[in-house]
Parts: C-alpha cells; sequence; structure tokens
C-alpha cells in the first residue's frame, strides 16, 4: 500500500485527503472498496468543497452531488478532493488558491485543464480514478499525449 500523502506531497494533487472518512456502502457493488478522488468542486458530504478558493476554506458539504451519489451507491469509496483552477477558471492547474499541482511525470510541466489534480492522482497512481469537470478542455487537455 502507498503512503498517498508522502507520494503527493510534490505533486498536490489532493487538496483534502482522508481514506478513513468515508465507507464502502455497497460491498457487492460492482467498484466495491475502490477509492476515487472528486475534482473539489463537485459536492461530497463531509468534506470541504473550496472550488480550490480560500473565499469557501471552510464550507463544509452537508450533501452528495448526484455522481457521487451514483459511485457510492455502486460500492466506489472517495477518499478526497482533488485541486483545480479556482473555480475552474484556468486551464493548468497553477491557480489555485492553495497551491497548484506538478504534473507527476516531469515536474516542469503543468498538469492541464483546471481538473488536473484529477488527472495528476490518476497519473501518478494515488488513485484508479477520479471525478473532474470540463467546460473548456478541463479533462481533454490534461488526458492529451503528445
Amino acid at each position: 500500500m502507498i503512503d498517498v500523502l508522502a507520494k503527493d506531497k510534490d505533486i498536490h494533487s489532493f487538496l483534502e485527503y482522508d481514506a478513513g472518512r468515508k465507507k464502502c456502502r455497497n460491498p457487492e457493488g460492482p467498484l466495491a472498496n475502490i477509492p476515487c478522488g472528486v475534482k473539489d468542486n463537485i459536492a461530497v458530504e463531509g468534506f470541504h468543497l473550496t472550488c480550490a478558493s480560500k473565499i469557501l476554506e471552510n464550507f463544509v458539504s452537508p450533501y452528495n452531488a448526484t455522481a457521487v451519489e451514483k459511485l457510492e451507491a455502486a460500492g466506489a469509496v472517495v477518499v478526497g478532493k482533488t485541486n483545480m483552477d479556482e473555480f475552474g477558471m484556468g486551464s493548468s492547474t497553477d491557480f489555485s488558491a492553495f497551491g497548484g499541482t506538478n504534473n507527476p511525470w516531469n515536474k516542469e510541466y503543468v498538469t492541464g485543464g483546471s481538473s488536473g489534480g484529477s488527472a495528476a492522482a490518476v497519473a501518478a497512481g494515488l488513485v484508479p480514478f477520479a471525478l473532474g469537470s470540463d467546460t473548456g478542455g478541463s479533462i481533454r487537455q490534461p488526458a492529451f499525449l503528445p
């Protein structure tokens, strides 16, 4: 088992990580006990919902977004909230109020997209999958391979 927080120290893909906070709701589901990250603009009950902004740094979500409800119903376990450009306004994940995310394969490159925290967490092997959101390339840019 990898030490996610130690491995993420130089990447900064997670804004909040707590593998023990949520329990598997459906141990028989197709995603039973599979950990995942969720971009910090998607509500996860009990986790902060900051949109990577200091304005919301103390706000804790009282409910789950529908996508999170469906994942948890299938057995997935949300282990943390991933970094993003503040309010999704950016295309590199450098503009988070809590510090940018580094590309885990080459720290000299950005992760791309405002969902770069989710992309970096998966690319670094910290979680098998993570949710992002896309309005102008936030998912497509980090997924691009030249």
